[in-house]
């Protein structure tokens, strides 16, 4: 709502009233805004088995461990169908330098994140016309497999026609959160300027962190679940023209949004950098931390927004494996029915780290989610950390 600004001041033995000539926004508790409008996913060219990769696993690192057979086991326990790379598998079986990985992820991330960007803005699905670079106002980058400056956005930019004035935010280290932490800042970003359209671009090559000559089981348990992936999303704020674009019936609203981080674990998950280039650190303790932490933290932000679990009517998670997703559904008291898109995505893709909540969101909007319904998204990462985001379908 919108009131005039009332002063009373006072000059000598007169009293004067004020109207304030501007005006002040008052926002109350639950108002709406941001909107995700559209959303789409890349299927990068090199669809590759589990059964594929678990060979592949077992000529990199068999002749390392003793007990290889049982190690393999997580390739079928982890119910992971099959994943998706940029590169094929012959090009992971050469060693490669920390230069050569990154100068790869350079030239994919422009490429597919193009193609990304405007699977997005055209997306015939989700938007009654075709969106034009030169009407976003910000791209938030996210992406934690490779470094480049200048960013991968601004090479975007070279590229495709956004304005020259497109303000640009690269979020580089949040890991599997980062999608999630990327609509959660389009939504404070379109809090303050409610006009604005913002692109939240998730670019990850986790293959291209593969460390052939790496003999940890961090390694090994990252290499049978870890994928590419690319995914954009379109966010809009409440007084932005593009709202009347969307053809879907009901689209996610986000309400509220929550960023938690858990002291002292800086060990739980993230890289360990060194010369070769980027190792994974994996920490099997993730879904016991899971269960003993998250639902404290879920219930205060549900409870500050005027919800309870009881409410949620969709689960958008993302699926880091089927123990973590398990443990999502023992922490929350969710049905595996809450989490089978989930579950459908990891089966599919693996886990592609911060791009795979998008992933699982463009099938929530795809899926038969009613003018009304509740939804809560939910990721975690390294710190360790939690992005959670409070959605009503409008």
């Amino acid at each position: 709502m919108i009131y005039p600004l009332f002063i009373l001041t006072s000059w000598g033995r007169h009293t004067y009233v004020v109207i304030w000539t501007n005006y002040i926004r008052w926002t109350k508790k639950g108002d709406t805004m941001a909107n995700i409008l559209s959303v789409s996913d890349i299927q990068l060219p090199y669809e590759i088995n589990q059964s594929t990769i678990m060979e592949f696993a077992r000529e990199m690192f068999g002749s390392s461990f003793r007990d290889i057979d049982r190690l393999l086991k997580v390739f079928v326990n982890g119910q992971i169908e099959k994943r998706h790379f940029a590169c094929d598998l012959d090009w992971f079986r050469k060693q490669h330098s920390f230069k050569e990985k990154n100068d790869k992820y350079i030239e994919q991330a422009v490429r597919y994140g193009s193609e990304a960007i405007q699977a997005c803005l055209h997306n015939t699905a989700f938007l009654n016309r075709k969106i034009n670079e030169e009407e976003i106002d910000a791209i938030i980058l996210i992406s934690s497999t490779g470094l480049a400056t200048p960013t991968i956005d601004a090479r975007i930019m070279n590229i495709l026609p956004f304005g020259s004035h497109t303000k640009r935010i690269p979020v580089w280290g949040l890991g599997c959160a980062g999608g999630a932490a990327g609509l959660s800042r389009a939504f404070d970003y379109c809090k303050a300027y409610p006009q604005a359209n913002v692109l939240v671009l998730s670019i990850e090559f986790c293959s291209l962190t593969f460390q052939k000559d790496d003999l940890s089981k961090s390694n090994l348990i990252g290499s049978s679940i870890f994928a590419d992936g690319v995914a954009c999303a379109l966010v809009s704020g409440e007084e932005s023209s593009l709202l009347k674009e969307s053809r879907l019936e009901a689209f996610p609203e986000i309400q509220a949004v929550q960023s938690t981080l858990l002291k002292e674990s800086l060990d739980v998950m993230g890289w360990d950098v060194k010369n070769e280039g980027l190792f994974v650190i994996f920490s099997k303790d993730i879904p016991s931390l899971i269960e003993q932490w998250l639902k404290p933290n879920v219930d205060e932000f549900l409870e500050t927004a005027g919800y309870s679990l009881r409410d949620i009517n969709h689960f958008i998670a993302h699926p880091g494996g089927k123990k973590v997703i398990e443990a999502y559904e023992e922490a929350l008291g969710f049905s595996e029915e809450k989490t089978k898109l989930s579950l459908e995505v990891l089966k599919e893709h693996g886990n592609m780290s911060s791009a795979t909540i998008l992933y699982v969101l463009k099938r929530f909007m795809e899926g038969n989610a009613e003018k009304g319904d509740t939804g809560l998204a939910a990721a975690l990462g390294p710190g360790f950390s939690s992005e959670l985001l409070l959605m009503r379908w409008k």
